[in-house]
């Protein structure tokens, strides 16, 4: 249990660095706005990803306690939808471009419901959720819906500590990424990694 809990913590931190649409954007509004409306749109993201999370633990819990070979079926979509991520992530070029429209004299709460829209109307996440967490259910015991739910918590707490780190670096770590062009690399292949280990896994 606690070597299945901590891959799919060290999968998620990974997942969480590597530049994607949310982290980029958090980038660029807490440098262009400031970082208090950074860590606004972090929390709008991370509220979204509770949505994406009851979607998937009350869409398939009961599939998986009802009929194995569909949730067999299960895993070899989240198998196959990580290795198409990572086939994905394979042909993106490895420049990382930062959001140039920037949003002005919006309050805090705006700032909130543009991240929560974001999240919540991109069904790449629910994809990526029934995806990645039915391979970390971590007990016969307990219900399978508070292993989603405790999933999805730690998803959230951890890729909320990367966001909100960015949003507090975000001058720094803008000039970082434009000096150093090479990082961009590294992240990416640290994403293919983690995608193709997870599909393994899930097979074998």
């Amino acid at each position: 249990m606690i070597e299945l809990l901590f891959s799919f913590s060290l999968a998620t931190f990974i997942l969480s660095i590597s530049p994607g649409p949310d982290n980029l954007f958090v980038l660029t509004q807490s440098s262009v706005n400031g970082k208090k409306y950074g860590l606004a749109t972090v929390f709008g993201l991370m509220t979204g990803c509770l949505f994406h999370t009851s979607l998937v633990a009350f869409g398939i819990s009961k599939i998986i306690k009802e009929n194995e070979s569909i949730f067999f079926l299960i895993r070899l979509f989240g198998s196959s939808y990580l290795l198409y991520l990572a086939f994905k992530v394979y042909q993106s070029d490895t420049k990382i471009v930062l959001y140039k429209d920037a949003i002005r004299n919006e309050s805090l709460f705006q700032f909130f419901k543009k991240g929560f829209i974001m999240n919540v109307l991109n069904p790449k996440v629910t994809l990526f959720f029934l995806a990645l967490f039915p391979q970390f259910l971590f007990s016969d015991t307990i219900s399978i819906v508070v292993q989603f739910y405790f999933l999805g918590a730690l998803f959230i707490l951890i890729s909320f500590l990367v966001f909100a780190t960015i949003a507090l670096l975000s001058g720094g770590l803008s000039n970082y990424l434009k000096e150093h062009s090479k990082i961009g690399l590294y992240l990416k292949w640290g994403q293919i990694i983690v995608f193709v280990s997870i599909a393994i896994m899930i097979l074998s």
